[in-house]
């Protein structure tokens, strides 16, 4: 008797799409989760003022309007008035208003979590008219438009915050969501899944999914199997290696886009020995960036060319690049007089590429003679460690939190940002100091990149920080899905209400 052939995998239902991904997310409320894993949840659940674009079928870095219709700013950049659409409903069917804005922001300002930092304080939120909104900035601030971009400024329903007002909806906002997205959470399984249905309110293009589950596999070799058996149409956060073999299978698309995500050694500049710019100029020297690109990130990747990462605006083709030249380590080193025997190197395993870019710096800098004692640490304590300044070599990654080299330029050198907060190197330079100031002060963008390139030329030099590498962001996903877009300011999220099978 002839027996059919059983498929080789089960395919997900064209209506429906499932994302498996390492972890749950931590909490689902826009004022307080400053994570890309929590953001794949949250981004398609809430909307924005404004929406990164998408130019000739790519993300770009650029803001369009959202919510916004409309917008203008005053000359001195202070007062910024936003008109609404008057047809955008939250998904219980509340539209959304000049008071939804009003009131989200002033949550937001008022719980002072991480996405609180991207916005000047004592920002000032009044209605105008129904769907016109006021914000009165203290000072000028330049980047504050792609602010208005970031999942801290998303738009929440004040039905659900009024409902919940006795702990400022904390509790509800964790873990449901209460925005006017194409897509909201139906349930939420711990340790299991999350499921996104569409808003029936949303006044967008209709989503072609059904439903979308978002499932939690902490081994990736499970949801690389789940990928290629067809149980999963996308696997995200994959170690080089399973991307590589499954770029050789052929059976799934694997995904490959430059990334703003950068890797990079924080020097301690204020205290002996690298308090010497001579010093960390031989460290940078030293460094085979190469070898990391290719050997660790297996050619996924790319050297920095200084803090401002290629893809932001304000990115400098021409400025100076250290590259791995034993000659000039040593030059360098002939100009330090307090000469270290020993520099300690803190990492933790929050990234399995820290430890091989450890030994890699460790075994260059003993071929000058310098010891590189290593210490590996939990995460946690590497941060208290590097908060209190106390270490001389450590390693982190950065992804910038709006479109702005704010990001990388203020964050990382401003004086008054010394720690945790971005200046890890614990840098001081008035000169520095003055461009940064400058360059948030107007809101000319040719101005502000003159500012901001003239700065980082003087903190190239410097060697403030050891710039390693831009690792490209990859994903892998089922052939039949199309329509994704990737946008280098939201890794880890989709845009799930434009694609299709």
């Amino acid at each position: 008797m002839a027996v059919a052939a059983t498929p080789a995998f089960s395919a997900v239902p064209k209506d429906m799409l499932v994302i498996g991904k390492a972890a749950d997310p931590q909490t689902l409320d826009p004022a307080v989760t400053i994570d890309n894993n929590d953001w794949t949840v949250t981004y398609p659940a809430y909307q924005r003022l404004v929406k990164y674009k998408t130019e000739n079928g790519k993300g770009a870095t650029d803001v369009e309007g959202d919510l916004a219709e409309s917008w203008q700013a005053s000359e001195d950049g202070k007062v910024w008035t936003f008109k609404l659409r008057q047809d955008a409903v939250f998904s219980d069917g509340t539209a959304v208003n000049a008071e939804a804005v009003k009131l989200s922001f002033e949550r937001l300002m008022r719980i002072k979590q991480g996405p609180s930092e991207a916005f000047p304080s004592g920002l000032k939120v009044e209605v105008v008219e129904p769907y016109s909104v006021r914000f009165t900035l203290g000072e000028s601030f330049a980047p504050f438009l792609f602010t208005l971009a970031n999942d801290g400024a998303s738009i929440i329903n004040p039905t659900v915050l009024k409902q919940h007002a006795a702990d400022d909806a904390r509790g509800y906002l964790a873990t449901n969501t209460a925005g006017s997205g194409a897509y909201m959470l139906q349930r939420w399984q711990k340790g299991q899944q999350l499921v996104l249905v569409p808003n029936p309110h949303y006044k967008g293009a209709k989503p072609a999914f059904k439903r979308v589950a978002v499932k939690i596999i902490g081994e990736s070799s499970a949801r690389r199997l789940q990928l290629t058996k067809g149980d999963l149409d996308i696997a995200d956060s994959l170690p080089i290696d399973q991307f590589a073999a499954l770029k050789k299978e052929n059976n799934v698309r694997v995904l490959d886009y430059p990334a703003l995500r950068v890797t990079y050694l924080y020097l301690n500049n204020s205290k002996a020995p690298l308090n010497q710019p001579a010093l960390r100029q031989a460290i940078s020297w030293a460094t085979d960036y190469q070898g990391m690109v290719n050997g660790i990130l297996g050619g996924n990747g790319k050297q920095m060319r200084g803090p401002i990462p290629e893809g932001m605006w304000g990115y400098d083709a021409q400025a100076m690049q250290y590259s791995l030249d034993m000659n000039k380590a040593k030059a360098a080193l002939d100009k330090v007089a307090d000469k270290p025997k020993t520099l300690s190197f803190l990492y933790s395993d929050n990234d399995p590429n820290w430890e091989p870019v450890a030994l890699s710096t460790q075994a260059n800098l003993q071929a000058l003679g310098i010891n590189v004692k290593l210490e590996k640490l939990a995460n946690a304590t590497m941060r208290e460690r590097v908060g209190k300044g106390d270490y001389d070599i450590a390693i982190g990654n950065w992804s910038p939190d709006f479109a702005d080299p704010y990001m990388f330029m203020n964050y990382w050198f401003e004086s008054d940002k010394k720690g945790l907060p971005g200046n890890r190197s614990f840098y001081s330079n008035p000169e520095v100091d003055t461009l940064l100031k400058k360059a948030v002060s107007t809101t000319d963008q040719a101005e502000r990149t003159r500012d901001y390139q003239t700065a980082q030329k003087i903190v190239i030099d410097e060697a403030a920080y050891v710039y390693l590498y831009q690792k490209n962001y990859q994903v892998a996903m089922n052939k039949e899905v199309k329509g994704f877009i990737f946008n280098p300011m939201l890794e880890q999220i989709f845009n799930i209400s434009e694609m299709h099978k």
